[in-house]
């Protein structure tokens, strides 16, 4: 593996990580920032949201009924079993498994399914495909991400 490949990574995982820490702490303007100019975020059931400002709009729904259902939300993602691939130089297929908890436990759960590409020194989300394979009856999330109940 070349240096160029091993920075690529390490860039891809702190997208990740910096996607994953905003979005739990409800800032959606970082969250979005995750995302190339022309990125898009495919939610489960959803039509897409492409471009930062979209992205941010639309998860700020997700959020504002996380609020309406509990006096103080608690989000934890966690991402796991992360599998890179560089398919070219500027261009990265990412595949992920989540688990996300909230203040009841194990709220739902899934895959990310990614594009990146190479912007400037960043690696970039440029499409993502969450899918969900399930959720909690009490889930406070799925509602409004159209998350399927096990």
């Amino acid at each position: 593996m070349t240096a160029d490949e091993l920075n690529a990574r390490e860039c891809i995982r702190d997208t990740l990580a910096r996607y994953n820490n905003a979005g739990d702490r409800g800032r959606l303007a970082d969250l979005a920032a995750c995302f190339a100019v022309d990125g898009v975020l495919e939610l489960p059931g959803d039509d897409l949201s492409t471009g930062p400002q979209e992205i941010e709009a639309r998860l700020s729904r997700v959020v504002e009924g996380s609020k309406e259902r509990s006096a103080r939300p608690i989000v934890h993602h966690h991402v796991s079993s992360v599998e890179i691939t560089l398919e070219e130089p500027d261009e990265a297929r990412v595949r992920s498994y989540f688990l996300v908890f909230t203040e009841i436990g194990l709220d739902h759960w899934g895959r990310y399914d990614d594009r990146f590409h190479r912007c400037g020194e960043r690696w970039l989300i440029a499409h993502r495909r969450v899918r969900t394979d399930g959720a909690t009856p009490q889930s406070r999330m799925a509602a409004d991400a159209r998350i399927p109940a096990s």
